[in-house]
């Protein structure tokens, strides 16, 4: 069982590790605060992790489940040396919106979702036959942090012409709290500084009908009607214990093609977990990197298969692995038996599926615009150079197109536009602009994105005589 990274040995006395010393993902505290650190991981991602289906439409009950499943398979998969929970991914938020717009179902979502896991998939195994330069030769940094910039961007009309009108005032109110608690608040309050702006926007809302009674606004994006901000009339009827529902995925090409440019954004926040843990922990986790994109593609396609939202690795459990300098995988599975618990709890999922309009606008002004940031975020750690036309090109005109929502018809039966242009445009433009531009444009080396693997200097200088090559 050791093998399959299940076995851990005792950190000290399993209590209180020494000042600076490290638990490491071998070894464990008593079983008591395990579990705890696993029930403060679940709690860490409350926020974005639970969000994600109700904006998406998902069941949030089989979200919660399948994102346990989704921890096991990635801790087995990666033998227990990359701690991690895997938690529903907020990137395909704007494809569900997208595909949900144009006459999609919640089994179409998932049907394309579940491509875009097979295709993670697909890519993790290449990483792992021919290492990290393959990510780069497809995705250089100017590609990844467009990609990444136009997909968190495209949700912007989402909030603005769903959430945000439905109670303005009490969006605004969230989002102010919520980026005070972002900017304000230290150590692990700070990582759950969205559950706190939810938790906050819910007493609020509360508050407000107890005073003001129903407000008249548009209701999920309707006409405007009288309807309570908080509605727990679902909360009351759901039973404590329970099966989510399930349901079949549907396949469409449309839909395919729009949620396909996620895989880009997928692969760098998988680089990026485990090389953050990598240099966490003190172990090159390189040679991890195909093994955890692969398990987490395969974990999607587990859970869209049966209705559930596609997952991903989550920077909040980062932030507490480094406020609490333990890194045992013991913990993360104590976090997937705490997620599963809650996803058969009918009750529990009606509670998130209450959240009222209003929070949810306040919350994603800042949830998009930091997911749309974070390709910007990219550019700065890669140095990437937008002076130079080859990168600025291809970039601006890739996000304009999947921010603006810019379409092509190709035929009567076939238009591609938004996300999946705007990424085409960028992936496409670049190496197009690339293969004919002057060498005086070329000269800067492509530089690893945030959170890829380093290109091992060494091997970059050719492997030693008599030494192996990665395979």
């Amino acid at each position: 069982m050791g093998g399959l990274g299940v076995r851990w040995t005792l950190h000290g006395d399993g209590k209180t590790p020494a000042p600076g010393a490290v638990v490491r993902p071998d070894e464990r505290l008593t079983w008591p605060r395990t579990f705890g650190l696993g029930a403060q991981h679940v709690v860490a991602m409350f926020g974005a992790s639970f969000v994600a289906p109700v904006l998406m439409g998902l069941d949030p009950n089989l979200a919660i489940m399948m994102s346990g499943v989704a921890t096991v398979i990635f801790l087995l998969a990666t033998r227990g040396r990359v701690p991690s929970y895997l938690g529903c991914s907020l990137s395909f938020v704007g494809v569900a919106a997208t595909i949900r717009a144009s006459g999609g179902t919640s089994a179409t979502v998932t049907g394309a979702v579940l491509v875009v896991g097979a295709a993670l998939f697909l890519v993790g195994l290449l990483v792992q036959r021919f290492g990290a330069r393959i990510i780069h030769a497809a995705m250089p940094p100017v590609v990844t942090g467009a990609v990444v910039m136009l997909i968190g961007f495209n949700l912007a009309p989402v909030t603005a012409s769903t959430y945000w009108p439905q109670d303005q005032w009490t969006a605004l109110l969230v989002m102010l709290f919520t980026g005070l608690a972002v900017v304000c608040l230290r150590g692990f309050f700070s990582r759950i500084a969205i559950f706190l702006g939810l938790v906050f926007g819910y007493v609020l809302s509360w508050v407000l009908d107890l005073v003001f009674g129903k407000i008249h606004s548009p209701a999920g994006g309707g006409d405007a009607v009288d309807h309570w901000r908080l509605d727990l009339s679902g909360v009351a009827h759901a039973d404590w214990i329970g099966l989510p529902s399930f349901h079949a995925p549907a396949f469409e090409w449309s839909a395919i093609l729009v949620a396909l440019p996620v895989v880009i954004a997928l692969v760098a926040e998988n680089a990026g977990h485990v090389k953050a843990v990598g240099e966490m922990t003190g172990d090159s986790l390189d040679d991890k990197l195909g093994t955890a994109i692969s398990a987490d593609g395969a974990a999607s396609m587990l859970s869209t298969a049966v209705g559930g939202p596609p997952n991903t690795t989550y920077s909040e459990n980062i932030g507490v692995m480094a406020a609490t300098r333990v890194y045992s995988t013991a913990a993360y599975w104590a976090a997937a038996c705490f997620a599963l618990l809650f996803g058969l709890c009918p009750k529990f999922g009606a509670v998130v599926a209450a959240i009222p309009g209003g929070v949810l606008g306040g919350i994603t002004v800042i949830l998009y615009g930091m997911i749309g940031l974070l390709g910007a975020q990219i550019w700065l750690n890669a140095k990437v150079d937008l002076r130079n036309p080859l990168n600025l090109v291809p970039a601006a005109a890739g996000i304009i197109i999947g921010v603006g929502g810019v379409s092509l018809k190709i035929s009567d039966n076939f238009e591609i536009g938004g996300i999946a242009l705007g990424t085409l445009v960028v992936i496409t433009g670049y190496h197009t602009l690339r293969a004919f531009a002057p060498a005086h444009l070329k000269t800067q080396e492509p530089l690893l994105d945030s959170g890829t693997s380093a290109y091992d200097e060494k091997e970059a200088a050719g492997p030693k005589p008599g030494s192996g090559g990665q395979g």
